[in-house]
C-alpha cells in the first residue's frame, strides 16, 4: 500500500511541477500540455513527436497529433526543450537545454550527448551579411563498426 501512496504522491508532485513551470513562462497549463511536459521532463532524453504520441496512446491519453506538435514547438520557443534536427524528416526534442552536442547513430537511430566544450570550431566561417550568430549545433553521425 505504501508504494501505491508513494507513486500517487510522485505523480501529483510531477503534475504540480509541470503546472508551475508552464505558468512561470506564461504558457497556459492545459491538461494536454501538462501530460506532454511530464513525459519530456521526467529525465534528460531525446524524443520525437511520434515517440510522445505513442507514449500518450499507450497510457490511454487521447491528444491530437497537432496538439503534440504545437506544444513541442511552443516548448522549444520558450526554451523548455531544444530541437535536434537530424535531417528534414527526423526532428527530436531534447529535454536537456544546457549547451551540448550530439552523436547520432545512423544504424540504431540512437542519439547521445557529449559536452559542447569538447568541440573546437575556430575560427567560425564569416557570417553572411546582416546576420548574427544565434547558436552552433553539432551532430556527429556515427555507425556501428563491422
Amino acid at each position: 500500500m505504501k508504494n501505491v501512496t508513494d507513486n500517487r504522491n510522485h505523480l501529483k508532485t510531477m503534475k504540480e511541477s509541470a503546472f508551475k513551470t508552464l505558468s512561470s513562462l506564461n504558457i497556459k497549463p492545459t491538461s494536454q500540455r501538462i501530460d506532454i511536459a511530464e513525459i519530456m521532463f521526467c529525465k534528460d532524453q531525446h524524443l520525437s513527436a511520434e515517440d510522445i504520441i505513442t507514449i500518450l496512446n499507450d497510457s490511454d491519453s487521447s491528444i491530437s497529433r497537432a496538439t503534440v506538435y504545437n506544444t513541442l514547438n511552443l516548448f522549444a520557443e520558450k526554451g523548455l526543450v531544444r530541437r535536434v534536427v537530424i535531417d528534414s524528416s527526423k526532428i527530436y526534442y531534447d529535454s536537456k537545454t544546457t549547451p551540448h552536442s550530439h552523436y547520432f547513430n545512423i544504424d540504431t537511430g540512437e542519439i547521445s550527448d557529449f559536452e559542447f566544450e569538447d568541440v573546437k570550431i575556430s575560427p567560425l566561417p564569416k557570417l553572411p551579411e546582416h546576420t548574427v550568430q544565434d547558436s552552433v549545433d553539432v551532430i556527429v553521425r556515427v555507425k556501428n563498426s563491422k
